[in-house]
């Protein structure tokens, strides 16, 4: 599913406009970005949460030429299914 087939999903079952569902839609993402951004953990009770983890650096190999590079480290965001997803996923 892609941004505009999510937008007429959530339009149609919240019975709002498709702008209105696509602002709502950004206005999430958004929302969501500022807080990983500043550290926080974004938690959706029975959905899942979101939250940043830290990724060390470390030497890789280019696979092209296989010599070896280093990998600087950096911040990751990362998705944990709550119980309902998960329970409803595997139903």
């Amino acid at each position: 599913m892609n941004k505009a087939e999510l937008v007429d999903a959530i339009a149609s079952e919240a019975k709002l406009s498709k702008a209105t569902a696509e602002k709502a839609l950004d206005a999430f993402v958004n929302q969501t970005t500022k807080a990983l951004k500043g550290g926080n953990r974004v938690a959706l009770v029975g959905f899942g949460s979101f939250s940043v983890a830290k990724r060390a650096a470390r030497n890789g190999r280019n696979p092209q030429t296989g010599k070896a590079i280093k990998i600087a480290a950096k911040k990751v965001a990362k998705f944990k299914a709550g119980a309902d997803l998960a329970g409803k996923v595997n139903k």
